[in-house]
């Protein structure tokens, strides 16, 4: 391995440490607390190291965004290849992604709710989201009606689950109801 692979590799490990150190420090403190001082602090590098990798906040919360999409299409697509015809599809990426909410609030803010610096609905959109869409859209394009455009359907469908998930977290709905709102959702939403 020649000097300038073996810096690459520690580039790469160094960066891996910062997005799933600000992760860690985010699921357990909320992202008030990812600084940039505390991350230098907590991965034993100095500031100027971790300005080389990004250039502040925003882009740590983009880094664990773009992980956080890629496991929860992976998360919707174990889900939904388990399940057996259209309506199960359905539930069990619905049930996916309510989960994948529920136990990643911090990765599903720097999804959905924090400027990450990262392009949504658009050409320049980074892969990782446009799959996680995807994701929902080869389930959701099985059951989104006649006429209806897939990606259309699919984009109210996460917005409710989206709303679910959000509503929830907030201490909004009852969690009592959480499993026959789902069931509501996909039987009037999920045309099978």
């Amino acid at each position: 391995m020649s000097v300038q692979e073996r810096k690459q590799r520690e580039r790469a490990e160094r960066e891996r440490l910062i997005v799933a150190t600000a992760r860690e420090l985010a699921e357990r403190q909320g992202w008030e607390a990812v600084t940039t001082r505390r991350l230098a602090e907590s991965i034993e590098y100095s500031q100027p190291v971790l300005y080389s990798h990004f250039r502040g906040k925003r882009e740590i919360i983009g880094a664990v965004a773009l992980q956080g999409a890629a496991e929860m299409a992976a998360a919707v697509r174990a889900a939904t290849s388990a399940a057996d015809g259209p309506r199960a599809r359905v539930s069990a990426l619905a049930r996916a992604y309510l989960d994948f909410a529920a136990r990643n609030p911090a990765v599903y803010d720097a999804l959905f709710q924090l400027d990450g610096g990262l392009a949504y609905a658009q050409e320049d959109t980074p892969e990782p989201l446009k799959d996680a869409f995807a994701a929902l859209l080869e389930t959701l394009e099985e059951v989104a009606g006649d006429g209806v455009p897939p990606g259309r359907y699919t984009e109210v469908f996460w917005a409710a689950l989206h709303g679910l998930a959000t509503l929830t977290r907030a201490g909004r709905l009852l969690p009592e109801d959480a499993e026959a709102r789902v069931e509501l959702l996909v039987d009037r939403l999920a045309m099978v």
